[in-house]
C-alpha cells in the first residue's frame, strides 16, 4: 500500500495542475501538512492525462508507490481525486485507502446535477459569499456532479434580503465563471413572464444570456409558475432559444411539461405542439406538477426528444415527494414541527424514487433550496453516476469525506437511523432515543465536529426528532390523566393537570435546538427562523417557527375548556369534546390524519396532494384538533366500511375545508355505487353549531343519509368525487340516523 506520510504530486498538463491544486488544498484541510510538486519518477500521486477518456470519466490505477488518476481534463480529473477522497481514512496520523481503487470510472446518466440558485427563497444560499459556492460546487462534483442550475431574477426585477450580498444577476456572471473554472455545466432555470411580449423577452433574456461566461442549458418551466398556453409557451420557448445562440451557440433549451394550474387542457395541447418537432428545443424537463405521469410523457412524447428529471429532493410534505411518498403517511406530529424543509436524509426512500425513474430519463437536476437536503444530493448524484451503487457504501463515502477522522460506520448509521425516526407515531418509535444517542456520542468523542456544520444539521434533527416524541410522549400522557378527571366532572382538575410544565431534561434539549440553529446560521447560513436569521417564510427550513406547535390535543382541550364556560352544560360538553372522535361499535369515524389512508382498505387513485395544516403557524394555533391536521385533497376518494350492522339508515358527516365554489355542481357521494348526494360542492345539511364547538376556523360539516337498503350485510364502498377543485376533507363519521 502506499506511504501517505508525505505526499508528492505530479501532474502532466496545466489541467491536471489546477485539479492538483485543487487536491493539495483538500489534503492539507486533513493533514495540516501541505504537498508539494515534485518530478514524476518521485511522486506517490499522479494526475495523467488521456484524451481516450471521455470527458465524464476517469481511470485509476494504483500500485505498490503510487496512485495515478488518469482523466481528459480537469472535471474529470476532479472526480478521480474525490473518489480518492471518499475512500480515506486516517491511520496513526496518516491518510489510507480503505481498498484499492483501481478501475475505469464511467457515468451511467448524461445529466447529473443540483440547482442552486440565489435568491431569498432557499434556506441558506442567499447568505452565501463567492467562496462558499465554489467550495460547494466542488463538494457536489465529488459525487460526480456535472451540472449546476441558476436562478436570475424571476419576473425582471431584483427581489434581495439583508443577508444577500449580491445583486442576482450580477451573481450569474461570476457563478457561471466559477464553473467554468471546473469544466461545469450552466443551467438556468427562468420562467416566462406575463408581463413581456415574445420579443421584449426574447430580447431581455439575449442580452443577460450574453453576459455569462457559460451557458449550456435554459430551463422555463411551462407552469410554476407560468400561465401560458403551450402554443405560446413552445413560441417563446423558441424564441428566447434563438436569442440564446447568438451568444451561446452550442446552448440548449429544455422547457418543462409542468401545467399551469388555470388550463386543466395544457397537457394535451403542449404533446400537440412538441409533434411538430420544433427544432429550436432540445429536449424536455419532467417535474412537480407536471402534466402527465413520467412514464406517459415518454410514451406521448416524440423521441427525439430526451428528457430530464427535476426530482424534488428538499421537501417533505405540500411537494411532488412527500415523506412515504408511496402512501403519504408521515405521522403529523413530526410534519407539525419539522414542517416542509427540514434536514432530511431519506437515502433509502430516494433509491426507491431513483429506481422508478431512471429507465425514462437522460439524467437530473434537482429541485433544491438549501443544504437541508444535503445528504440526499450527495445519495442521487451518486446514483446517477453509479446506478447500482450499494446504498451504504455511499453513505460512507460521505461519512469519509465530510467527516475525516470520524468513524465513518457510525455517521452512516446515523443517517440511515435517521430516516427510520420518521417510521411511524414518534410516541411509538424507541429508535429516535437511541440515534440521539448515537450523535451525543460523536460528539463527545470528537469535539472538532462542534465546527462541522453537516455533523450539526444532522445531530440538531436527531434532537428535534427526540423533542417531538418526548413532549407527545408527556402531553398524551397528561390527556389522559385530565379525560379521567372530566368523564368524573372535574374540570378544575383537569385543567390543572393539562397546563403541568415540561421537566428540566425536555427544556434543556429544546434550548439545544435554538443554539444549534445559532451555530448553523454562522457556520453555514441555515435560516431556522425568520426575525432572527431571515428566512423566507415559515415553510422554508425555518423549524423554529414550526417546532413548538401542537402536536397533540392538549391545548385544544385547554381552549375547549374556556368554550365550555359559556355553554349550558360545561361537564356535557367537556366530555363530549374529549370523545370527539369516538363512535359506536355499529357506527365508523375515520380521520385522515389519525387512521391515514392504509386504513380505507383501498388504494386511492389519481395524485393525492395531501394539504397539511398542522405546520402553519397561523392555523394550529391551539383552535384545531389533531384529527383535522391532515387534509385530503384529490379528485376522488375511496373507502371501504364494515360492521354497520345497525337495523336502519346511517348519517354520513363529513368535515371540509370551506374552499368550495358554490358554482360547481359535480359534487358526489356513492355508497356501493348508489348516489347519495350529487349537487354542488359540499350541500349536505349544516350544523353549525356543532361547528364552531368541536372544528377549526375555515372548515364545516355536511351530513348526508345513507339509505339502510344499500348496506350489503353491513359494508359498503364508500366513493367522493369533486372532479375540479378535489374533494377537500380530513375526517367523515357514519352513525346512527
Amino acid at each position: 500500500m502506499v506511504d501517505f506520510n508525505t505526499f508528492k504530486i505530479f501532474a502532466d498538463s496545466e489541467e491536471a495542475r489546477k485539479a492538483a491544486e485543487l487536491f493539495i488544498e483538500e489534503i492539507k484541510s486533513r493533514t495540516q501538512d501541505k504537498p508539494a510538486f515534485c518530478d514524476k519518477n518521485d511522486a506517490n500521486f499522479i494526475f495523467e492525462t488521456d484524451e481516450t477518456i471521455c470527458r465524464d470519466g476517469y481511470k485509476i490505477l494504483c500500485s505498490d508507490s503510487s496512485v495515478t488518476v488518469f482523466a481528459k481534463g480537469i472535471r474529470g480529473f476532479i472526480y478521480g481525486f474525490g473518489m480518492f477522497l471518499r475512500r480515506i481514512i486516517p491511520v496513526c496520523g496518516v491518510p489510507a485507502l480503505t481498498e484499492d481503487i483501481s478501475g475505469n470510472y464511467a457515468p451511467d446518466k448524461s445529466v447529473r446535477g443540483h440547482q442552486i440558485g440565489y435568491r431569498t427563497t432557499p434556506n441558506t444560499y442567499d447568505a452565501w459569499t463567492y467562496e462558499d459556492y465554489r467550495r460547494y460546487c466542488l463538494e457536489m462534483m465529488f459525487f460526480g456532479t456535472n451540472i449546476v442550475e441558476h436562478i436570475p431574477y424571476e419576473r425582471g426585477v431584483s427581489k434581495r434580503n439583508r443577508l444577500m450580498r449580491y445583486d442576482e444577476e450580477e451573481f450569474l456572471v461570476e457563478a457561471s465563471k466559477m464553473a467554468d473554472d471546473y469544466d461545469l455545466d450552466v443551467s438556468l432555470w427562468h420562467p416566462n413572464n406575463d408581463n413581456e411580449t415574445v420579443e421584449q423577452a426574447a430580447e431581455r433574456r439575449g442580452k443577460l444570456y450574453a453576459t455569462l461566461p457559460r451557458l449550456n442549458v435554459v430551463f422555463p418551466p411551462g407552469g410554476d409558475p407560468g400561465e401560458f398556453y403551450p402554443d405560446e409557451f413552445i413560441l417563446r420557448c423558441r424564441e428566447i432559444s434563438k436569442a440564446l445562440k447568438k451568444s451561446h451557440p452550442n446552448a440548449q433549451m429544455w422547457p418543462s411539461a409542468q401545467q399551469p394550474h388555470s388550463i386543466p387542457t395544457w397537457g394535451e395541447k403542449f404533446i400537440e405542439e412538441m409533434e411538430k418537432l420544433p427544432e429550436e428545443i432540445d429536449g424536455v424537463i419532467h417535474g412537480p406538477n407536471h402534466a402527465f405521469d413520467l412514464e406517459t410523457l415518454r410514451r406521448r412524447l416524440p423521441s427525439k426528444y430526451p428528457i430530464r428529471l427535476y426530482p424534488d429532493i428538499t421537501h417533505n410534505v405540500r411537494c411532488e415527494y412527500p415523506v412515504h411518498f408511496d402512501r403519504d403517511d408521515w405521522h403529523f406530529a413530526l410534519t407539525t414541527g419539522l414542517s416542509r424543509e427540514c434536514t432530511n436524509p431519506r437515502p433509502r426512500e430516494y433509491r426507491q424514487i431513483h429506481r422508478l425513474t431512471r429507465r425514462y430519463v437522460v439524467g437530473s437536476v434537482s429541485y433544491s433550496e438549501g443544504i437541508t437536503d444535503d445528504v440526499n444530493k450527495m445519495v442521487w448524484a451518486d446514483m446517477d453516476y453509479f446506478p447500482d451503487c450499494d446504498l451504504r457504501t455511499t453513505l460512507l463515502d460521505y461519512a469519509r469525506l465530510f467527516f475525516y477522522g470520524v468513524n465513518p460506520e457510525k455517521i452512516a448509521d446515523g443517517i440511515l437511523a435517521l430516516e427510520l425516526n420518521w417510521q411511524c407515531d414518534p410516541a411509538e418509535n424507541p429508535t429516535i432515543e437511541t440515534t440521539l444517542s448515537l450523535f451525543e456520542g460523536l460528539a463527545e468523542k470528537y469535539p472538532f465536529l462542534s465546527e462541522n456544520w453537516r455533523f450539526l444539521q444532522l445531530l440538531m434533527r436527531a434532537k428535534c426528532d427526540w423533542v417531538l416524541r418526548n413532549r407527545r410522549l408527556f402531553e398524551l400522557n397528561l390527556i389522559k390523566l385530565a379525560s379521567k378527571e372530566i368523564e368524573n366532572g372535574n374540570l378544575k382538575a383537569a385543567k390543572q393537570i393539562l397546563e403541568t410544565d415540561f421537566d428540566e431534561k425536555y427544556k434543556k434539549e429544546r434550548n439545544d435546538i435554538t443554539a444549534l440553529a445559532q451555530k448553523l446560521f454562522e457556520l453555514i447560513g441555515l435560516q431556522s427562523d425568520i426575525e432572527n436569521y431571515c428566512a423566507d417564510n415559515w415553510e422554508r427550513g425555518a423549524i423554529l417557527e414550526t417546532m413548538d406547535l401542537p402536536v397533540t390535543d392538549r391545548k385544544w382541550l385547554l381552549g375547549r375548556l374556556e368554550y365550555a364556560k359559556n355553554t349550558p352544560d360545561p361537564e356535557a360538553f367537556m366530555k363530549a369534546a374529549v370523545n370527539r372522535n369516538k363512535v359506536r361499535s355499529d357506527e365508523y369515524y375515520f380521520s385522515v390524519a389519525l387512521n391515514g389512508l392504509e386504513e380505507c382498505g383501498i388504494a386511492q387513485t389519481g395524485e393525492v396532494y395531501m394539504n397539511f395544516q398542522g405546520d402553519r403557524p397561523n392555523v394550529n394555533t391551539g383552535e384545531m384538533p389533531t384529527a383535522m391536521f391532515k387534509v385530503f385533497d384529490n379528485l376522488t376518494f375511496k373507502c371501504k366500511v364494515g360492521g354497520l350492522d345497525f337495523d336502519g339508515d346511517y348519517r354520513l358527516t363529513v368535515t371540509y375545508k370551506s374552499d368550495k365554489n358554490d358554482a360547481l355542481k359535480g359534487h358526489k357521494i356513492t355508497a356501493n355505487g348508489a348516489v347519495i348526494y350529487h349537487g354542488k360542492q359540499f350541500g349536505g345539511e349544516k350544523n353549525e353549531e356543532y361547528d364552531r364547538a368541536m372544528l377549526a376556523p375555515g372548515f364545516e360539516t355536511a351530513s348526508y343519509v345513507i339509505p339502510k337498503d344499500i348496506i350489503h350485510n353491513g359494508c359498503i364502498d364508500l366513493e367522493f368525487n369533486e372532479p375540479v377543485m378535489g374533494v377537500i376533507f380530513c375526517e367523515f363519521r357514519i352513525t346512527h340516523e
